[in-house]
């Protein structure tokens, strides 16, 4: 009897699997092996957000695997040497995955591959499983890697994703391979209150849901703070525990500006990954420099402070940076602004935010997060670097009714919509009956600063 090992990393499901589906196609059994990377949580990962969603994503796995007749196998330890033990236990002559993009996967891989082929067995790495469009599949003719989004987005359009796989029918695992318990939701403290539930079930349902209702006016309200019209499928495309292809290739079925921009929008995820892939020093390290003295975090401390507790008398600044707190998760015109003023208002290094953000994120994603803050910060791949969201012109745009600022910041209910966007319009006196801080900057004044910093004045 042949066998091959799948190993799961961020691609938690069984529709649209292409590593699951060659494995099948080309062995008698397969085993499903999740790895609990103990390089990835060193990295980070093992915040309670995360974990908690990746405890629903494992479980649903499990039964999605069951219902075909097979079972999901869990390691801890170094994934290279659980690998190992796994194939020596069965005499895999194959493993399976699924490409990764920063710089720990590909050393991970570069190790696993030496392992594999130490121990005669074939690594087969499958490219285009966690993005639609594989991150060296659009290149300039020129360069490794698209630096602008706009060509880059050109050549993707042009590019023929491949069919999404259906799940399959059966799944039959050798009998004796031993496996951890899996993680439960409810053993994970310190998990936000409002954190969505993870699992390829609850991503598809959801999925279906937005296609039916949502994605028609994606286009006009994605924007709209209160509305809420986002898809929310992050934390599922994190995960993989939907296909990005998948998505591309549904959206793309329907006609309408709503699928059309839906599109953009995973094809920024997958412009992302290529800089990334490219330059895996750019989760750290300015992709491009100007040379910014910023503020020292010692010197900054009680303005951070206040940024990441939504106490920077700032509205619609304290009603996001709440959101994440409560919910582990942040609309994207939130997290924007809220990136905006902690780096060009307070003149904070973006790698603060950046780390800030990942310990809640469930979609922290090292590619999206990174490089999103990068570009806001103006050390990204944003063609005006200098630019600068007003929270207060922001706060009118996209929140006008205040609606959004009232579910968030509710000292400040019972305000009319000028008094909700401007700290200016709160009197002292007033402030002080609802509890709600003084602004701990001006806009002007933090606008001079960063203007100075970067040599504009």
């Amino acid at each position: 009897m042949t066998v091959s090992v799948v190993l799961f990393t961020s691609d938690l499901r069984i529709h649209d699997h292409p590593p699951l589906r060659a494995a099948l196609d080309g062995s008698d059994a397969v085993v499903p092996l999740f790895v609990r990377d103990r390089g990835v949580d060193a990295a980070g990962f093992a915040v309670p957000n995360r974990l908690a969603f990746l405890a629903d994503c494992l479980a649903d796995l499990e039964a999605g695997l069951r219902a075909r007749g097979g079972r999901l196998i869990l390691r801890s330890g170094d994934l290279v040497d659980e690998v190992g033990k796994v194939v020596a236990e069965t005499g895999a002559d194959a493993v399976h995955m699924a490409a990764g993009h920063s710089g720990y996967a590909h050393r991970r891989e570069d190790r696993l591959r030496r392992a594999m082929e130490a121990a005669g067995c074939r690594l087969s790495v499958h490219e285009a499983v966690g993005t639609a469009v594989a991150p060296g599949a659009v290149t300039p003719a020129s360069r490794d890697h698209f630096a602008v989004f706009t060509p880059y987005f050109r050549h993707w359009s042009q590019q023929a994703t491949r069919r999404p796989l259906a799940a399959p029918r059966a799944v039959r695992v050798p009998d004796g391979v031993g496996s951890e318990a899996l993680p439960a939701r409810r053993d994970v403290h310190g998990v936000s209150p409002g954190l969505t539930r993870g699992g390829e079930s609850a991503g598809r349902r959801q999925f279906n849901a937005w296609l039916r209702t949502g994605i028609s006016g994606y286009a006009e309200h994605h924007d709209d703070l209160p509305g809420d019209a986002t898809s929310r499928l992050s934390p599922h495309l994190h995960f993989g525990s939907l296909s990005a292809t998948e998505l591309v290739h549904r959206a793309r079925a329907q006609e309408g500006a709503g699928p059309a921009a839906f599109v953009r929008q995973l094809a920024w995820r997958d412009f992302h990954h290529q800089v990334l892939a490219a330059r895996p020093d750019a989760a750290s390290a300015d992709y491009r420099p100007r040379h910014d003295a910023w503020r020292e975090e010692r010197e900054a401390r009680e303005d951070i402070v206040a940024w990441r507790e939504g106490r920077t008398g700032y509205p619609v600044i304290d009603a996001a940076m709440r959101q994440l707190l409560y919910e582990g998760w942040m609309h994207n015109r939130g997290r924007l602004l809220t990136a905006s003023f902690l780096t060009k208002t307070l003149y904070v290094n973006w790698r603060a935010g950046a780390r800030y953000f990942l310990s809640l994120l469930v979609d922290g994603d090292i590619a999206d997060n990174q490089l999103n803050w990068q570009w806001m910060a103006g050390t990204g791949t944003d063609s005006r670097p200098n630019r600068v969201l007003k929270p207060v012109a922001q706060a009118k745009r996209y929140d006008p009714d205040g609606h959004y600022v009232r579910r968030w910041v509710p000292e400040l209910r019972g305000l009319d919509p000028s008094a909700l966007h401007d700290p200016g319009q709160l009197t002292g006196p007033d402030r002080a009956a609802r509890g709600y801080p003084d602004a701990i900057v001006g806009l002007a004044d933090g606008l001079a600063r960063f203007r100075r910093a970067r040599g504009r004045a």
